[in-house]
């Protein structure tokens, strides 16, 4: 099971210029966020302030990630950088010197 770092940002192309229709999109997404951090896929997440964009950190298959991503296309776009623990960034480390 892999770690993902995922930085996201709002698709503007697909974001309602109407205010009350773009806060009922943004529960819709906010909801599936809840979701996805009850099912445990996600594992962490925030907005940067008045950005439109954010981050979430995932654990899971990259299937499961790739899965998670794809329910929030085309709103949202994704970076994805699989991430390693400090143990094993310290094997790593020790692979190398001996």
């Amino acid at each position: 099971m892999g770690k993902y770092l995922m930085i996201w940002e709002l698709n503007l192309e697909h974001t309602p210029i109407d205010p009350k229709e773009r806060g009922e999109g943004y529960e819709m997404l906010l909801a599936m966020v809840k979701q996805d951090i009850q099912s445990g896929l996600t594992k962490d997440w925030g907005n940067f302030v008045g950005e439109g964009s954010g981050y979430a950190i995932a654990e899971g298959s990259e299937v499961d990630v790739n899965k998670m991503v794809q329910q929030y296309t085309p709103f949202v776009r994704f970076k994805t950088h699989p991430i390693i623990s400090l143990e094993e960034a310290a094997h790593v480390i020790k692979s190398m010197t001996g």
